[in-house]
């Protein structure tokens, strides 16, 4: 890693900001004498108590404080730890940390904490990646989910999976060194059928982290359409807010238009965009082509008509596409239906009608249905590898089922997918990986 581990490091661990209360964070060695340095106190800190006392008395900004003691290595990072509280006043946090950097301490780089509490073993790499998604979760959802990878849940499968693997690699080496023998501890058709087992395991867990990216990560809908037809009034109604200026002038939004919003759990990024027309107008051709590209890169696309109004040309051609990352949505439903299509979702922005049955057909359409069952993974990097584990599985039982290789070329095969799998978990990870990772994560955390 780019610092030492060994260092005594100093952070703010709340918000930037004036608040009520503020928390200045010391982890190492020094930790313990720096703060008693910091309070001029003579008696030392009881651990796991609270203390109230006074710090910065030779600076210009003292405060009262509380001051919690946690010796390694019991405490979250695994180091002694000490947390001073005092009110959030930004002058009152920024002189403590001064000044505990004058006392010997360092700065802390982004994540350290963690990092210590993951190289200390206190927690695994997929944990630690939990509490970062925890920290950046906007909706209840997203936090149950990062509340359950924190206990281990993705942890407890991987380790499953893991466990089954290393069993089988360890009778498949004792054939491999005794080759007069054959397959005598494991024969080839229970390779093939524990393999299959496992590719049946990993098969739901990347079936739940397409699940689960979407959660962790959140996802663009984009709503398009020709002017007039209520884009506006709509992203207004899923909002909850009336954000985007609704006119009866055709042509009134002319740029993006973005607002994150908790859709039924989902963090989602709603984007409204510029009526689809041919135009003379510079700005708002601009605003058409801005749209077009935001319906090309969003997730979803909200495709919405004038179910009041008679059907032009151009609808009539558009809804001849039907894409699945496409929603048709006839909008003023409260007004008589001059049309319909039997894959439209029929909604009012204006009363709010059938905007329940719309955010399930949302759900529905983005692979989530309208269950609330919490998925297990939901990280990119740890997809990728449980893909790249599944990849050396098959090779593995394809050599097997076809005897097209001798054993050793399985075995290679599955120690290289048991070797993705412990990249998840941080046993095999470089360090190159782990700085990307906590690099990510907020300082002080």
């Amino acid at each position: 890693m780019p610092f030492s581990a060994t260092d005594t490091i100093v952070a703010i661990a709340t918000s930037s900001g004036r608040g009520g209360l503020g928390i200045v964070r010391l982890s190492g060695s020094d930790a313990l004498s720096i703060a008693k340095q910091l309070t001029d106190r003579a008696e030392p800190f009881a651990p796991r108590h609270a203390t109230f006392t006074i710090v910065g008395t030779r600076t210009e900004t003292p405060d009262h404080a509380v001051v919690t003691y946690f010796p390694a290595p019991h405490s979250s990072p695994g180091d002694a730890v000490v947390e001073i509280s005092v009110h959030g006043s930004p002058v009152v946090l920024t002189n403590i940390v001064q000044s505990a950097v004058a006392l010997g301490a360092r700065a802390a780089a982004p994540g350290e904490f963690t990092l210590r509490a993951f190289l200390n073993g206190k927690i695994d790499l997929p944990q630690a990646e939990a509490i970062r998604d925890l920290v950046d979760a906007t909706t209840p959802f997203q936090a149950q989910v990062a509340f359950d990878q924190l206990n281990g849940t993705l942890t407890g499968a991987l380790n499953a999976i893991h466990d089954t693997l290393f069993d089988l690699i360890a009778r498949l080496e004792a054939s491999v060194d005794f080759p007069d023998e054959g397959y005598h501890f494991v024969d080839p058709a229970s390779i093939a059928t524990a393999i299959g087992d496992l590719l049946r395991r990993l098969d739901a867990l990347m079936a739940e982290g397409g699940r689960g990216r979407l959660v962790r990560e959140g996802l663009q809908i984009a709503i398009v359409g020709a002017p007039n037809v209520g884009k506006s009034s709509l992203f207004n109604a899923l909002l909850g807010t009336a954000r985007a200026i609704v006119s009866e002038a055709p042509g009134t939004t002319r740029d993006l238009v973005s607002e994150v919003v908790d859709l039924d759990g989902l963090r989602v990024t709603l984007v409204d965009t510029a009526g689809l027309r041919e135009t003379g107008d510079a700005v708002e051709a601009e605003g058409v082509r801005r749209a077009t590209a935001a319906g090309q890169t969003a997730d979803l696309i909200l495709d919405v008509f004038d179910g009041s109004a008679a059907p032009r040309d151009t609808d009539e051609k558009t809804l001849q596409i039907i894409e699945n990352k496409r929603l048709i949505v006839f909008n003023k439903s409260d007004i008589e239906a001059a049309w319909s299509h039997p894959e439209a979702v029929s909604v009012s922005a204006v009363t709010g009608e059938g905007l329940g049955v719309l955010r399930e057909k949302i759900r529905e359409r983005l692979g989530l249905g309208v269950e609330r069952e919490r998925p297990a993974m939901t990280n990119v990097r740890h997809l990728e590898l449980v893909r790249r584990a599944r990849e050396a599985l098959v090779r593995a039982e394809s050599s097997v089922v076809d005897k097209a290789m001798p054993e050793e070329f399985v075995l290679a095969d599955l120690q290289e997918a048991r070797g993705h799998l412990e990249e998840i978990t941080g046993v095999r990870t470089s360090d190159d990986v782990l700085a990307h990772i906590f690099a990510s994560f907020c300082i002080g955390k």
